[in-house]
């Protein structure tokens, strides 16, 4: 007999997939809880580094300090930039997105290294090489002294950031660094919940964000502040968009029901960054527009502004080509893959779910 499931269930929308210590989205109520604390909570009082230790102390049940990590990713930088000679030929031909992955899957263990660090410090290394290549430059060697943050900028233009640039970059860093079991950490889990290395997990994860209904919609943000271009624009180019069924990029999210918490926090950051090229009045004024025509256009359920929205303002403000914000992403996020994929290998079973069958049945 077919069992026909519900369009949600088919999504294993709100099907528990694993325990863990790690992150927690509250669609209804707009909260994410990383490491037990509030995601502006966080923000506001901890480095990269600092949410990288409780990420990872959480999953294997170590005591990294905040300085540990730190260390820890310095080397980790050194060492990825010496292979790049070994990292960079596979991605010949390539754009920033898919070079990122195939450089990536070039990652290995280090004989007696934690690979939680060699996989997070490379990242940074990786898509700063493929930005400067991108523009017929010579790669940047990391400084290991510096903080994950400022040296990721550092190697992406070839200059020392300035102070309020690495402030926002961190708490960019920190914000996505987890998210629940988003489409890419599932996939990381999956892979890893078949006893796979965490260098095979994690590249996992990184193809999944590559899809465009994951990790790509901060780009196409901007392309829609080009479009509306200035602020006697925005009422008539939402209203038309709207009226074509068009999607407002930036606006809405699979989980959360209210405004994503994120998006909060990145606006506070990008604050910092206003003069700096981040023109957060117009875009202010576009996202007060939108989600009052939204509010109009479907007053039971409005779509609310979603972290993608500050992301594209953000990186661009510090000058991160919208080619790259994907990898930078994975910066970010690499912290929760790693963490996720130890809590799996330690505490979990495999990850096998059933399907429901809904094609022909035998003739008996």
């Amino acid at each position: 007999m077919n069992i026909h499931l519900t369009k949600s269930q088919i999504g294993l929308d709100g099907v528990p997939a694993a325990e863990t210590v790690l992150s927690h989205v509250d669609g209804e109520r707009g909260e994410l809880i990383i490491a037990g604390e509030h995601v502006g909570r966080l923000a506001a009082k901890s480095s990269f580094e600092g949410v990288t230790a409780r990420l990872w102390n959480g999953a294997s049940k170590t005591s990294l300090s905040e300085a540990n990590v730190r260390a820890s990713l310095g080397a980790a930088r050194e060492r990825a930039f010496a292979r790049l000679a070994e990292l960079l030929p596979a991605t010949h031909g390539m754009g920033i997105v898919d070079g990122f992955r195939a450089a990536v899957a070039g990652l290995r263990a280090e004989h007696g290294l934690e690979h939680e660090a060699t996989i997070v410090g490379a990242f940074p290394v990786i898509s700063g090489a493929l930005v400067r290549r991108a523009k017929g430059l010579e790669p940047v060697a990391p400084d290991p002294s510096a903080s994950h943050a400022a040296d990721s900028l550092r190697m992406l233009h070839g200059r020392a950031p300035a102070s309020r640039e690495v402030t926002a970059l961190d708490a960019y860093l920190v914000t996505v660094c987890d998210h629940g079991m988003n489409a890419s950490t599932f996939t990381t889990r999956v892979v890893a919940s078949t006893q796979a290395d965490l260098f095979a997990a994690v590249t996992a994860g990184y193809c999944a964000l590559t899809g465009p209904l994951h990790g790509g919609a901060p780009e196409p943000v901007l392309e829609m502040l080009d479009a509306i271009g200035s602020r006697e624009r925005i009422q008539p180019w939402v209203d038309a968009a709207l009226a074509r069924g068009e999607r407002m990029m930036g606006f809405g999210h699979r989980v959360y029901r209210v405004r994503d918490p994120r998006a909060d926090v990145l606006k506070t950051a990008i604050e910092a960054l206003a003069s700096n090229g981040a023109d957060l009045p117009f875009a202010g004024e576009v996202e007060a527009y939108i989600r009052a025509a939204l509010r109009k256009k479907n007053p039971e359920r409005p779509l609310e502004t979603n972290v993608e929205f500050f992301t594209a303002i953000l990186l661009d403000a510090l000058a991160i080509p919208r080619q790259a914000f994907t990898p930078i992403f994975a910066v970010a996020r690499a912290a929760g893959w790693t963490a996720h994929a130890r809590e799996q290998q330690r505490t979990g079973r495999l990850i096998r779910p059933s399907s429901s069958y809904v094609g022909a049945m035998p003739e008996e």
